[in-house]
């Protein structure tokens, strides 16, 4: 299992164990990979730290929005962090936009769900053994609990109706939760970001969008 299939396994585990969608993971947020790399682009001049996250249809709108700001931002405060925060919101938006997702604002730190956070340190440290190990034990525990539960439920499934009713809806469950995971091992995406083979076909949706 390669480490992208991994991570999209840990997005789709969140969902399934705190039960409420997320439409988004950390992209959008001020402590997020896309804002971070921009900082970094205004810091130093240069915008090409943030072109990766957008398609290259978008890079020269990126391009020229880029230069008004490296102009605005001279004019002191609170030109600065008007504009900073502007070039923030716009570049999110528009990597939002390439990825087929809604913008709903920039949000403030402190935002990005753990087990995103744990990704990314991961990541950063070059070391997926840790993350692996800790999801692979969540796993087996939600798994067998279902398992246990769909079980013993199995057992009185005929004693009466409310009894079959809890059965059918421990079965469900379970079932459920094993069809969500063969999904996410087998390779089926959730859109966010190419397969590999669409990142290697040199088509326009190259730009990776991996959070």
């Amino acid at each position: 299992m390669n480490l992208r299939r991994i991570l999209f396994m840990l997005v789709i585990l969140s969902l399934l164990m705190i039960g409420t969608p997320q439409a988004d993971a950390h992209c959008d947020t001020m402590d997020g990979p896309v804002v971070k790399d921009a900082q970094t682009a205004l810091a130093t001049g240069d915008v090409t730290k943030v072109l990766k996250w957008v398609l290259p249809k978008h890079e020269q709108e990126i391009k020229d929005l880029f230069q008004k700001v490296l102009t605005v931002r001279r004019q002191g405060e609170p030109a600065k962090s008007l504009s900073e925060k502007y070039f923030f919101e716009s570049l999110v938006r528009i990597h939002r936009a390439g990825e087929g997702a809604p913008y709903t604002g920039l949000k403030p730190a402190g935002k990005v769900e753990p087990v995103i956070a744990a990704s990314d340190k991961a990541l950063e440290q070059k070391n997926i053994d840790e993350l692996v190990k800790k999801i692979t034990q969540r796993i087996e525990h939600e798994i067998r609990q279902r398992f246990q539960t769909a079980l013993e439920s199995k057992k009185h499934v005929d004693h009466n109706v409310e009894a079959g009713r809890a059965y059918v809806r421990a079965y469900v469950e379970f079932t459920h939760y094993m069809e969500a995971l063969h999904k996410v091992i087998t390779g089926i995406e959730h859109g966010h970001g190419p397969t590999s083979s669409e990142a290697s076909s040199g088509n326009d949706k190259t730009s990776a969008h991996e959070h």
